[in-house]
């Protein structure tokens, strides 16, 4: 019984000072609205305990694969800054979504479509893990997921 109960107390203290792990959630593929151009991909990443840097972002359905950050540039035109890599700081989500951050997904397999089977992405990370996601995808002109 006493084991039980040590067993018990472990398993209900393991839950309270739990620190949050590297997690990517909310992953989602735009098509573009031109055949043969670049999709994009967006995903949120949600910092663990320690600092962590992706290095990459890859795709099982496109041949190569660039982050990249959209801004504002002179005469307020926007324009793309391909991204070496990203820093997520520790217990801070880092969004890649429309109108910044983003994934371009190049010479993507021409099968896939919005609604059809969902895209696969992989972080990688400078430390050597990587986390995959499955992405939904949607059609150019669809509203962005909430």
């Amino acid at each position: 019984m006493h084991r039980f109960v040590t067993c018990m107390v472990a398993l209900g203290l393991s839950g309270c000072g739990m620190a949050p792990e590297l997690s990517v959630d909310d992953a989602w593929v735009r098509l573009a609205a031109v055949k043969g151009r670049p999709a994009a991909a967006y995903f949120t990443v949600h910092g663990g305990p320690a600092d962590a840097t992706i290095i990459a972002v890859s795709s099982d359905v496109s041949i190569r694969s660039e982050m990249h950050e959209s801004m504002k540039g002179h005469a307020g035109m926007m324009t793309m800054t391909p991204l070496a890599s990203v820093r997520v700081p520790a217990n801070t989500d880092v969004a890649f979504k429309p109108g910044g951050r983003h994934v371009m997904l190049y010479d993507m397999n021409p099968a896939i479509v919005p609604g059809g089977r969902p895209v696969l992405l992989s972080l990688a990370f400078a430390d050597g893990s990587r986390i995959s996601r499955k992405a939904n995808v949607l059609a150019a002109g669809d509203p962005a997921p909430e």
